[in-house]
């Protein structure tokens, strides 16, 4: 199955299954498909803690638990498999070229690396931060390295880092999303993560410049995307997807602390706890409200309460209201925990769906594409990758 074809089947499927992933429980009490699937909602709420943590983590049995009532998931799952990226092995370059780069994201940037083949005359590090995949690219390649990156103090930093290793790598303060020189025809463009719009404005002008050879891991689909996701290429495909859709790709915390993870489970429960109390004022069902600071998930309960209360103009709860308040966000909690397992088991779907828009794109202006996974998940769930080569 080519990759147009993958699109078009899965694009089809997503479609099918739209009402079981589209519906967010955190707003929604009772979404429509607990209705359509009783049995399945029922199997959900009744699940232990340990199991709900593995299913929003586990999407492979996700799929699996809901393939028994959705028999369609299971060629989901199977579109979703994509294969590990070839490796090539890198040279030995001492630890000195990796300074001042977190263990994991150096591991990030080794698997890119490895993965990637360089072409061309040059390389576009495109929104390349200090330039360290850029710098390891330089010395692994032999070749010339141009970093763009919008924050000047960044490329300051990577040319200091650069110059330690005496690499033939240039820094470019500039603004990706403005930039009209970059990149340039004949050359190889990497990116190692730029956020949505970040990365789709360099295939769109990338491939009609003439750069000869892409390798871009994207991430964040949804930032640029102000109410509905525009696809590049849009032949074959029915499904449309709005913001919060394309967020819900990437909303895995693989790579979460224990600690980062009570943190998420509580602040998901204090918003619970304040909608539930402005249902209570308000009779009104649940109303969408600002992102909340995190310095005001770090205090106490009644203090989180007050604050949210006096921005959103609500009667300050108090004494023991307080207690029933937050029992009934944990209890919240809980259930959208379990609930949420059913849209979550989709969400490397819409990612690959997002992902074959940016392919398949890039095949319709003549080059050859491979999609491939460098890294394991657990170093970045961002780990898939667009390789495309101008064909002769």
């Amino acid at each position: 199955m080519n990759l147009q074809e993958r699109r078009q089947r899965l694009d089809a499927l997503l479609l099918a299954c739209r009402d079981v992933w589209h519906a967010q429980p955190f707003c929604e009490q009772h979404p429509g498909w607990c209705d359509s699937w009783p049995a399945l909602h029922a199997e959900l709420l009744a699940l232990p803690e340990m199991a709900v943590a593995r299913l929003n983590d586990d999407t492979g049995a996700a799929l699996d638990l809901l393939g028994r009532y959705l028999p369609e998931v299971a060629e989901v799952a199977a579109l979703s498999d994509i294969p590990a990226c070839p490796e090539s092995r890198l040279g030995d370059h001492g630890s000195r070229w990796a300074w001042e780069i977190p263990g994991r994201k150096q591991q990030q940037i080794e698997a890119f690396a490895r993965a990637a083949r360089p072409e061309g005359r040059s390389v576009i590090d495109w929104c390349g931060g200090k330039g360290h995949l850029g710098r390891l690219l330089a010395l692994e390649w032999a070749l010339p390295v141009h970093t763009l990156e919008i924050d000047a103090a960044l490329c300051a930093d990577g040319k200091g880092l650069a110059g330690k290793l005496a690499v033939d790598q240039h820094f470019w303060p500039r603004d990706a999303l403005t930039v009209t020189d970059w990149p340039q025809v004949g050359q190889h463009a990497v990116a190692l993560h730029a956020c949505g719009e970040l990365h789709r404005r360099l295939i769109q002008q990338g491939a009609q410049v003439g750069a000869c050879r892409f390798d871009v891991a994207p991430c964040c689909y949804y930032r640029g995307v102000e109410t509905a996701y525009r696809p590049l290429d849009q032949d074959g495909v029915t499904l449309q997807l709005t913001r919060d859709d394309t967020r819900l790709a990437v909303t895995e915390m693989v790579t979460a602390s224990p600690r980062q993870a009570r943190q998420r489970d509580q602040g998901m429960a204090w918003k619970l706890a304040f909608a539930h109390w402005r249902q209570m004022v308000t009779g009104e069902a649940y109303q969408r409200f600002k992102p909340v600071p995190p310095a005001w998930l770090r205090g106490g309960f009644g203090e989180f309460m007050a604050r949210m209360c006096q921005r959103e103009g609500l009667p300050v709860a108090a004494g023991c209201c307080l207690v029933e308040i937050e029992t009934a966000g944990w209890q919240r909690q809980r259930e959208v925990m379990r609930l949420s397992i059913a849209r979550h088991a989709f969400r490397r779907a819409l990612e690959i769906w997002l992902v074959l828009d940016l392919a398949c794109y890039l095949e319709k202006r003549g080059y050859a594409v491979d999609l491939g996974v460098f890294c394991r998940r657990e170093l970045t769930p961002r780990n898939l990758l667009i390789s495309a080569r101008r064909s002769a």
